[in-house]
């Protein structure tokens, strides 16, 4: 029987222009030659996308096809199945219409699943196809949230000592592989949760009187779960044991690494603990592996800037920096820098802290204080490795800055990343590191200043009116709002969980070394250095980048003033 329906549905796809005969052709090939699902195989060749191939399937049933994205969907309606049924028969409950219940499916050709649905409800169904993308956020969203934290919260409260507040540390060693204990499901679902919701860091902080579980969120904190603050020491030993840290240390900071799968998708974690005043709050970077490195292109970067970039990258020698504070995605440009620049006819060292994206081809290594492993150390020790390519994760202090210098007047190309304002003060900032005008004259060939904005979400994005304040925030960092100018702000909705963002993208200002600048770094002027660069940069800044994307309808006034609003 599967081969007739794969055949219809190649076939409606190829009919309704969404699929060409050479790819569908290709993909029945590989369907035969592996067994797989002619569905999936198209999707994982990226030959249709989810909602072509639910539109056809829809069609072919004379169903209605849904998008969830545009539906107001009322989570207690959903909640007519309890969450091991709806992933169970891959369906949700969207409408109570008295006689019949209106349910959504991904499959509508699992007839027995509707008839099980059907038997549960005590009612006839009328049917509706969704994307299974659709379907798996409305039940993280109806399912998933606080209630169901809380609950296994609750369970976890009860293996603790309600009278001593004292954790068994046996017990929860014991059970590190049991997956339905307690602390293991509120993890396993703080995880799931943090994954669905695209949250970079999950933030347990013990409070006054409770443990509030927090998710960064496109760079917004949101509060995800508060519970008894006796739920606090049985988690932070469980996620201990994983980081392989000391368990029985708790008034210093620790930081580890625990690598986990949820559903399909690879996870490194980043753990630090912090000793609080009231018990040790734990702070985990979330890096999906499968996601890998992004492409500078990915970036948003305007077209005249990333071919200078790029063209400073492609240098044999030199210093070129990326700058902004932290989290303004600096490591994520220059990883996509040397995914641009890894081949096998170059050697590229990295020294990190912490290394967190693995790159084949590449030799990574991670500082450790504690054994003395530091920067200056391993640097000194790179350019005994014969490299033609040194990443430094920051450069912190003297001895870094100098080393790495001295590595980029020797004929090495050298990236890293700097804490600074802007592009136009990151040489002042070399100097106060001690670093001598003329070397930096000599060695910086580029700086990019950067930052990360939240963008609109297309799903509910609607014009937007400015107002006063915004008015005048356009008036005197841009000019007047240009013809054609596109405003939009989002209203908020499933797509965005109410935010009215979804995703951010990076505004940017770059500074090249040019002669002028050159020589008032010989004379080591940081005043006439500056006063030439800002002229340099002019309207090429990061504030008028970030307005630039306001008027396309990506991001907001808000958005631009709150991140790329640079000290007077």
């Amino acid at each position: 029987m599967q081969a007739p329906k794969n055949q219809m549905l190649g076939e409606e796809l190829v009919a309704k222009g969404y699929l060409t005969a050479k790819k569908l052709a290709e993909a029945l090939s590989e369907q035969e030659r592996t067994g797989r699902k002619l569905g999936q195989i198209l999707l994982d060749n990226n030959y249709v996308s989810e909602e072509q191939i639910a539109r056809v399937l829809a069609s072919q049933q004379g169903l209605p096809y849904i998008d969830l994205k545009h539906y107001n969907v009322n989570l207690d309606t959903v909640c007519k199945l309890d969450e091991m049924q709806s992933r169970k028969y891959r369906a949700v409950v969207l409408e109570d219409r008295k006689t019949t219940y209106l349910v959504a499916v991904s499959d509508p050709y699992n007839l027995s699943a509707q008839d099980a649905l059907s038997a549960r409800l005590h009612r006839p169904l009328e049917i509706a196809v969704v994307t299974n993308d659709q379907l798996n956020t409305l039940i993280e969203q109806a399912y998933s949230k606080d209630e169901q934290l809380t609950a296994f919260a609750r369970a976890v409260e009860s293996d603790v000592d309600s009278e001593s507040n004292i954790v068994n540390l046996n017990q929860i060693s014991a059970t590190v592989d049991d997956a339905d204990a307690p602390v293991v499901r509120l993890l396993q679902t703080i995880f799931r949760d943090a994954t669905q919701l695209r949250a970079s860091d999950i933030h347990i902080e013990p409070q006054d009187k409770q443990l509030v579980v927090r998710y960064r969120i496109d760079g917004v904190l949101h509060t995800q779960v508060e519970a008894d603050l006796k739920v606090a020491p049985p988690l932070v030993v469980k996620l201990k044991l994983m980081a392989g840290l000391d368990i029985a240390e708790k008034r210093l900071p620790q930081d580890g690494r625990i690598s986990i799968r949820t559903e399909a998708k690879q996870l490194d974690i980043r753990m630090s603990t912090m000793p609080t005043q009231y018990g040790e709050s734990v702070v985990l970077r979330i890096l999906v592996q499968s996601q890998g490195m992004k492409d500078l292109k990915a970036l948003g970067m305007p077209e005249e800037l990333f071919q200078k970039f790029t063209q400073a990258i492609a240098a044999p020698s030199g210093i070129v920096l990326a700058t902004g504070p932290t989290g303004s995605g600096k490591t994520t440009t220059l990883y996509g820098a040397l995914s641009r620049l890894n081949s096998t006819e170059v050697k590229i060292l990295t020294c990190e802290d912490p290394v967190e994206y693995r790159i084949g081809g590449i030799n990574q290594v991670q500082v450790n204080e504690k054994i003395g492993l530091t920067f200056p150390r391993v640097l000194r020790s790179f350019l005994r490795q014969d490299p033609d390519i040194l990443l430094v994760g920051e450069i912190r202090d003297n001895e870094t800055a100098e080393i790495a210098t001295r590595a980029a007047m020797t004929g090495h190309l050298v990236l890293s990343t700097l804490h600074t304002n802007d592009a136009v003060s990151t040489p002042s900032r070399l100097m106060d590191m001690g670093v001598p005008g003329f070397m930096i004259a000599t060695t910086l060939r580029a700086v990019l200043s950067q930052r990360l904005l939240r963008l609109v979400c297309k799903e509910c994005a609607q014009h937007h009116e400015l107002t006063r304040e915004e008015t005048e925030w356009v008036k005197r960092y841009f000019g007047e709002v240009p013809p054609g100018a596109t405003l939009k702000s989002g209203t908020g909705c499933s797509a965005c969980n109410g935010s009215g963002y979804h995703g951010r993208i990076g505004i940017f200002e770059l500074l090249e070394m040019t002669p002028e600048l050159a020589v008032a770094l010989h004379k080591e002027d940081p005043i006439a250095f500056e006063a030439v660069a800002r002229k340099q940069i002019g309207k090429d800044s990061i504030m008028h980048h970030g307005f630039d994307l306001v008027f396309q309808g990506l991001t907001t006034v808000a958005e631009v003033t709150k991140n790329a609003l640079m000290p007077e």
